[in-house]
């Protein structure tokens, strides 16, 4: 095979799989509007972004992560999510770079992460990636309703301290589900990308 032809077939297996993990997501993250633990959706959508980061590499990561935030503003602009409707009432803008911010940065650290332990060893990289992940996307989400939405976080709050109800009512649920889901799952993620770079 020549160089331009496994070149070609590289780049055709890139698409596919992209491709393949894209809509993965946009389902996954459907369905995930309806699983809830509080105001805020369940992500369900972080083991095929940290799956593509690893196997693609950090600018797969950053596009799949992407997927995942175009999907949240849209539910945020629908409805579909009604914690994100609030959010995206009070402030379109501010809201829309959030969440495009916080799932792009996701996926691309999980790249980072995996890749720095990868040669180290690839259960260590994928604990790292599958750590990472879910930290960024709720901490940069929280940073933003801390920064931006104080007066609806204290109207959400009710008059009990915000700062216990974000990590108790808000999000802190959330949080432990989807940390806990990406660490359990770390085996299964691991088996994947061992496949995938084999076959590549």
């Amino acid at each position: 095979m020549t160089k331009g032809k496994k070149r070609m077939n590289e780049k055709t297996e890139r698409l596919a799989g992209l491709g393949i993990l894209t809509a993965i997501i946009i389902v996954l993250q459907i369905i995930s509007t309806f699983v809830k633990f509080g105001p805020f959706s369940i992500t369900l959508t972080l083991i095929p972004i940290i799956v593509g980061a690893a196997v693609y590499g950090a600018g797969a990561g950053a596009y799949l992560g992407a997927v995942f935030s175009a999907v949240v503003v849209i539910m945020c602009i629908s409805g579909g999510d009604p914690g994100g409707a609030m959010v995206w009432n009070a402030n379109p803008f501010i809201c829309f770079v959030l969440c495009m911010l916080k799932g792009t940065l996701a996926g691309f650290e999980a790249s980072i992460h995996y890749t720095a332990l990868e040669s180290k060893n690839r259960i260590a990289a994928s604990i790292s990636a599958a750590f990472i992940s879910p930290i960024v996307n709720t901490g940069i989400f929280l940073i933003g309703l801390i920064m931006f939405f104080k007066d609806t976080l204290r109207a959400w709050a009710g008059g009990t301290d915000v700062l216990y109800y974000i990590i108790f009512g808000l999000t802190g649920l959330n949080f432990i589900i989807e940390l806990s889901l990406n660490v359990v799952l770390c085996p299964v993620i691991v088996r994947v990308i061992q496949i995938v770079k084999k076959d590549k």
